[in-house]
């Protein structure tokens, strides 16, 4: 069963090593990683590439999340053996795919900054918990229009809304494990929100 759950797990880490910004910018002839913030993501694309592309990027971005949780929840293996296999593989799905997106070894293990892909991840694996962290990313997206700071909102919320619609604890971990993978790849966020040069939703970025 061990050996069932890493497959799983690598295998929706390839998923998510699939570099959808990267590739879909490219029909652009542009590399977002050398305009704008540098990033792969959603914002990065629509502000490099053009917004129908950036749109393009948060579904697919989302969908690398949510495919592997949901194929991994079909799988139905050991069920009189291991009852809670299944909700282990979704796990090990949930985290293999969002670590692969920030982490890709396609890219040398530099990806983007997770929040599509966990937002995918979530909503099939405790779809019944993203109410609170939708409602932090518009409160803080809202009071700010900046998308790092409704993004970072959402991340803190996920945790606690998992817990409030009553998902199991190893659930409401792995969601905690995704939401500080988030918080970590918005260092750089922080640093500039501190100093005042993060850029809101439809300027360009400074470091464009």
């Amino acid at each position: 069963m061990s050996a069932a759950l890493l497959a799983i797990l690598v295998a929706s880490y390839l998923v998510g090593s699939i570099p959808s910004g990267l590739l879909l910018a490219r029909l652009r002839n542009v590399d977002v990683r050398r305009t704008g913030s540098g990033n792969i993501g959603a914002t990065n694309v629509a502000r490099s590439a053009g917004k129908g592309l950036g749109l393009l990027t948060l579904v697919l971005d989302a969908a690398k999340g949510a495919l592997p949780v949901l194929a991994a929840d079909g799988l139905d293996l050991f069920p009189a053996a291991n009852p809670v296999f299944d909700r282990n593989a979704t796990i090990a799905a949930a985290l293999g795919a969002v670590t692969g997106h920030v982490f890709p070894v396609t890219l040398g293990f530099r990806g983007g900054k997770g929040v599509a892909t966990a937002l995918g991840a979530i909503a099939a694996l405790a779809p019944s918990s993203l109410p609170l962290p939708l409602l932090g990313f518009a409160a803080g997206f809202g009071l700010t229009r900046q998308v790092s700071v409704g993004s970072i909102c959402a991340a803190m919320a996920a945790p606690f809304g998992s817990v409030a619609a009553g998902y199991p604890p190893s659930v409401s971990a792995a969601i905690a494990v995704l939401s500080c993978l988030i918080l970590f790849r918005h260092r750089d966020n922080m640093h500039r929100l501190r100093a005042g040069t993060e850029p809101r939703f439809g300027e360009r970025d400074p470091g464009s």
